[in-house]
Order: C-alpha cells, then sequence, then structure tokens
C-alpha cells in the first residue's frame, strides 16, 4: 500500500506531518512527500490566507487525476475553519481538523466529519521520521496574541508547551544534524514556568545543530542570546516577525512593539551573532496602510538589512477584527507587493556579499541544475559545482565566492 502525506502552510504542519509518515510507515505503508500516484492521501491544510485555503480545497481534485480510486483525509487549520468546503470533493473522504491529529490513524477505515474539540494541553506525536534533510521539532502549539488580521488563534487554541525532556528525547532519537525547533508562537514556550530561554538552557549538550524557527520581538534580550551562544552548534538564523515597518499599522495589528524596539533587538542580536541571518514576514496593503505607512516600511526594511524578506499581501480572514476593516484595492496590494519583491532581491544579493569570501558550515540537501544545494548555519543558499559528496547529512566547510541567484556559489574547503 502507498501513501502521500502532503504538507501547505507552516513548519509546525510540517512537523505533525512527519508524526504520521512515522505513523503510516509503522502500519506497513510506503509513503511519499510528493504528489504521487497512491491508494491513501492525507492533506495537512492551512487557512492563514485566503490564497493558502484554495490551495487545500484543489488538492482533490489534482489527487482525484493521479488515483480516482484513492482514500482522501483532509486534515489541519483550513478543514478546522470550514469543514464543509471539503465534503463534495470526494466520494470517499475524512475530515479531521487542527486537534489530535495522532487520531487519524485509527481513523483510515472511517469516513465523513471526525473534528475533534480544542485540547488545553500539548498533544504529544510520535517521535518522527522525516523524509527531507532538515528535521523539524514541534515543542509548543497555540496563540494568544490575537493579532487584528490573524485566524491562526481561533483555530489553533491557546498557547500551550511541549515537556522540555520529550522534546530533548525527539531530537536524539531523530539522528540529524541539523533539527528546527518549531511552535506555533514559539516564542511563548512556556511549560510549568520554563520558557523558551529554560529550554533552549536544556538542549545545550545536544551534539546536533539546532535552528529557531518563527520568533517574536520580545524574546530577543541577553540572557535568551546568550542561551543560544551555549549550545554546541546553534544556527544564527533569526526569522524575526515584523509585519510593518509603520508605527501606525503595527498599533492597529495589534503587534506590541514599535520599529524602534524592533531595531533594538536586531542590532542586539547582531551583537552576539555578527554573521547572522536575520529574516521577516511583512504584510502589504493591510487596511489602514496608507501610501506614506508603506514608504515608512519600505525604509525601515532598507535600514535593517535583512538577509531575505517574505513580503505577502494581505488576506482578509473572517472572524478577525481586520476582516471589519475596509479592504484596499487589489492594485494597490499588488503594486506593493512588486515593489517588496525587487527589495527582497536586494536583501538576498547584499548579505552573500557580505559572506563573499567566509568559510560557513553547508549542509547538503539536493542537486539541481548540476549543482549541490543546500543552506549555511545562517542561512545563505549556496551552489556547489562538481560536488564531492561526503555522506549523507555530513556539515562541511564552503568558502563563499559570489552571489548566485538567490544565494550564493561557494567551494568546498580541501578539494
Amino acid at each position: 500500500m502507498k501513501a502521500v502525506v502532503f504538507t501547505l502552510g507552516c513548519k509546525v504542519n510540517e512537523c505533525e506531518s512527519d508524526s504520521l509518515i512515522t505513523g503510516l510507515e509503522n502500519l506497513g505503508y510506503e509513503v511519499s512527500d510528493k504528489l504521487v500516484p497512491a491508494d491513501l492521501y492525507i492533506v495537512n491544510t492551512c487557512a492563514v490566507t485566503n490564497e493558502a485555503e484554495k490551495k487545500s480545497r484543489q488538492m482533490a481534485s489534482r489527487i482525484k487525476k493521479l488515483s480516482p480510486n484513492a482514500k482522501i483525509v483532509f486534515t489541519g487549520c483550513a478543514v478546522q475553519k470550514n469543514p464543509e468546503q471539503f465534503m463534495d470533493k470526494s466520494a470517499d473522504f475524512l475530515l479531521t481538523g487542527v486537534f489530535n491529529k495522532g487520531e487519524i490513524l485509527s481513523l483510515l477505515n472511517q469516513s465523513g466529519n471526525h473534528i475533534s474539540a480544542p485540547c488545553t494541553e500539548f498533544e504529544e506525536l510520535l517521535l518522527t521520521k522525516s523524509l527531507r534533510t532538515r528535521a523539524y521539532v514541534k515543542v509548543q502549539d497555540g496563540c494568544n496574541n490575537f493579532c487584528s488580521y490573524c485566524i491562526i488563534p481561533y483555530l489553533r487554541g491557546r498557547n500551550r508547551a511541549r515537556n522540555p525532556e520529550s522534546v530533548k528525547k525527539e531530537i536524539l532519537s531523530l539522528g540529524a544534524k541539523e533539527v528546527v525547533i518549531n511552535g506555533i508562537n514559539l516564542s511563548a514556550y512556556d511549560y510549568n514556568g520554563i520558557n523558551l530561554t529554560g529550554l533552549i538552557k536544556s538542549l545545550k549538550d545536544l551534539p546536533v545543530r539546532i535552528r529557531l524557527g518563527s520568533l517574536e520581538v520580545n524574546i530577543i534580550d541577553r540572557e535568551f542570546l546568550s542561551a543560544l551562544k551555549e549550545l554546541k552548534d546553534f544556527a544564527p538564523h533569526f526569522h524575526l516577525s515584523l509585519q510593518s515597518g509603520s508605527d501606525s499599522v503595527l498599533k492597529k495589528m495589534n503587534r506590541h512593539y514599535t520599529t524602534k524596539e524592533y531595531l533594538e533587538k536586531v542590532n542586539l542580536i547582531r551583537e552576539y551573532f555578527a554573521d547572522a541571518g536575520i529574516t521577516t514576514d511583512i504584510i502589504v496593503g493591510f487596511p489602514t496602510e496608507s501610501e506614506n505607512d508603506f514608504l515608512e516600511t519600505v525604509e525601515f526594511v532598507k535600514s535593517v538589512g535583512f538577509s531575505d524578506i517574505h513580503p505577502f499581501p494581505f488576506s482578509s480572514r473572517s472572524g478577525t477584527v481586520a476582516s471589519k476593516m475596509k479592504d484596499l484595492p487589489a492594485y494597490v496590494k499588488k503594486q506593493r507587493l512588486d515593489k517588496l519583491l525587487e527589495i527582497k532581491k536586494e536583501c538576498k544579493k547584499d548579505f552573500a556579499l557580505k559572506m563573499k569570501g567566509k568559510e560557513l558550515d553547508f549542509l547538503f540537501e539536493e542537486f539541481k541544475d548540476g549543482y549541490a544545494v543546500g543552506y549555511t548555519q545562517n542561512y545563505l543558499r549556496i551552489y556547489i559545482k562538481n560536488y564531492k559528496k561526503k555522506s549523507q547529512n555530513q556539515i562541511e566547510k564552503v568558502l563563499v565566492v559570489e552571489p548566485y541567484l538567490e544565494g550564493a556559489i561557494a567551494e568546498q574547503k580541501g578539494e
């Protein structure tokens, strides 16, 4: 029997999908995370934007073309938000939501709607077996922030965290060279008084490169950064949520910091990790964003010197505070998005130039168009020609030569 676990959306979804992959393999399935012919498909959906939800719905027709008689399981945020949108997509379907995804494996012989009630405790998943080079570990779920544009707290529930001992056990079981620690709101990690800094301190002796998922401004302080310095092998890449470079827009978004405070945290990161990659998300076209607000965002992005940015247009989500605000015209959002996409290219090139001539740690992931491709510890995408592969998942030193595409050309050391 063949199965596919197809994931849309965030890294937390990928963590949960990895657990399902492990469970399916334990049941005897041959599992892929690519859209290939199979007997069973589990689609882990996303609802963070209208586009993500649309892609989630479209998966059914794509699957039916590949495997008309397959069973399809829809799970995740888009199902939790609106299960009815999936009910007529397949004759043999199973719907589950965000909670108790591990129960899917016991429901495979059933059909219909099986959406669980919200959980108040962190749900332990099967110890994962990832199909990727870089392994993801989920340590937190839910969010208490209720940013005015975001539907996720309404779907994922309130903040809950995983036992640090369980986190360590999974990391050690993976055997991966690099592990990414993730959560819906990772910065809010709190397990019986142990915060994210405490969790990091508990991992300091683990023989694995540790990378962190998306962070909020409030977590960045000297104690936190010192704890990261103490790790045996920390990947100095900080995805620090911004969303807007305008203070007035940040206030309307219910984001609890100013651009001044944000820049102070960026400078503090660079004090501890001079070559850190600092990336972010930016929403363009928030309902109250004026042209001047957008220009403030453009100037702020340039002043920070991000290594990469991920801009995307505002997407109204019913049930949120922002959904009651008047949306901006689509052409305005597109113009602003196009401008930030140009700046994104500049950010990536400037970061690659800063790294030119430096030795960085490279983790090979795939061959593409004649190049070995992977990422450095500070998340610079690396391309190596005539790559002499060492062993699977080996981290090695490379010399950055010059910018290339959305990363940099590098050479293997000692070759």
